[in-house]
């Protein structure tokens, strides 16, 4: 029993080393032996396995003028990746992902149709295989993670309904395992868009905290409670997009992807502000800039555009007040066109909110807009893959490279 315990306390030593490593990028060995409470002689000798391991490199520090020797800077080994896999309603994203959440390639196949899962588990299948002599020679694969704009179940990585997909009870998990050779997991984007910016982004350090995305599919979400990914009991938590935020009663209302009227998603609408502003889908990279100027326009564009964020700033502090009595989060941060109303008029969304959210958890939270860019959802499917190796860095079994 006594060989069993220290098992377990080596497993999770060498898990939290390379955790911390993973996420907060290179960093002394001193400083990891301050924030683990463990004494110098097992950090270092756990940072040597990681070493033997092939899962950290460890390097002497920068020079310095600090007095006394200098402590080895221990980092992730960039050759360490995990496959990431975003299919949307135009296209299908594959990335590969080292260790640190550095995205070394993204390859956006663009589709003239919404791919059905067969075709986006195809184009997956393609585009690996076209890189599988590249990874060979240069990276160990962990495995592959999904990013799915739908319900999915966590138990098993089912598509239950991706609406815009048009998809319900899609097995796209063990179809691209089956099709890769690689393990594949599969989760609702938004919520791996709040691990990302949780780690690498906007939410690093903070405990609680609520991510909503807006986008052309709608508006999803995910939570971080008490310093750990909230997904319910099957993985559905933080559909934000459905809270109910008008009346909508009149018949020419908009449905969300649900089918409901006066919902979030339903009101707040990436095509709406598109409209106002005379832009097509391909110019919503450019949605910031072009907001602040139709805002400080001061004919029609300008009084349309004034009239349609306030519209959609209203609603949006409405669903914000609802999340924030509920959760009580630090921080919320906003990814997608969301973001790009933030920017528009920070202060309309802040005594929106303000009328929504109970005074003492208003205090407690700040809205701030997501830092990722476009790297967000694949640096998010890529934890999925990353997280058995990351739980158990000496008993993580690697798969194989050849495709069944």
């Amino acid at each position: 029993m006594h060989g069993s315990n220290n098992d377990d306390v080596r497993r999770h030593n060498l898990s939290t080393i390379l955790g911390i490593v993973h996420r907060n990028g290179a960093t002394p060995r001193s400083q990891l032996t301050r924030m683990t409470g463990l004494n110098r002689s097992t950090v270092a000798a756990l940072v040597a396995e990681l070493v033997e391991l092939g899962l950290a490199l460890e390097r002497e520090p920068d020079a310095t003028k600090q007095v006394g020797r200098p402590s080895p800077v221990v980092a992730v080994d960039p050759r360490v990746v995990a496959l990431a896999v975003n299919p949307e309603i135009d296209a299908v994203t594959i990335a590969v992902v080292g260790l640190g959440g550095h995205v070394h390639r993204r390859i956006r196949h663009v589709l003239e149709h919404s791919p059905s899962v067969t075709e986006a588990v195809g184009i997956a299948e393609s585009v690996i295989a076209a890189l599988r002599g590249e990874l060979d020679a240069g990276f160990r694969v962990a495995g592959i993670g999904l990013a799915v704009p739908g319900q999915v179940r966590s138990s098993d990585g089912m598509v239950r309904l991706a609406p815009h997909l048009d998809w319900v009870d899609a097995p796209i998990a063990s179809l691209l395992a089956e099709a890769s050779g690689y393990p594949a997991f599969a989760a609702n984007d938004a919520g791996l868009g709040a691990i990302a910016e949780w780690h690498f982004g906007a939410g690093r350090g903070c405990r609680d905290l609520v991510y909503l995305n807006g986008g052309a599919s709608g508006i999803g979400g995910g939570v971080i409670a008490a310093g750990a990914p909230f997904g319910g009991v099957g993985g559905f938590a933080g559909e934000f997009g459905h809270i109910r935020v008008s009346a909508a009663n009149d018949a020419g209302a908009h449905l969300d992807s649900a089918g409901i009227a006066g919902t979030l998603e339903s009101e707040v609408r990436l095509s709406a502000l598109l409209s106002v502003l005379g832009l097509g889908a391909e110019n919503v990279e450019d949605l910031d800039a072009a907001l602040l100027a139709a805002l400080a326009d001061d004919g029609a564009t300008g009084d349309a555009a004034r009239a349609e964020v306030a519209r959609q700033l209203g609603h949006l502090g409405t669903a914000l007040g609802a999340a924030v009595n509920v959760l009580n989060p630090e921080l919320v941060v906003l990814g997608g066109f969301l973001a790009s109303l933030l920017v528009a008029d920070p202060e309309a969304l802040d005594a929106a909110l303000a009328r929504s959210a109970l005074a003492a958890p208003r205090e407690d939270v700040t809205v701030v807009r997501a830092e990722l860019g476009p790297n967000l959802l694949m640096v998010g499917a890529a934890e999925l893959a990353f997280a058995p190796l990351l739980g158990d860095p000496a008993g993580f079994s690697w798969p194989g490279r050849a495709a069944r």
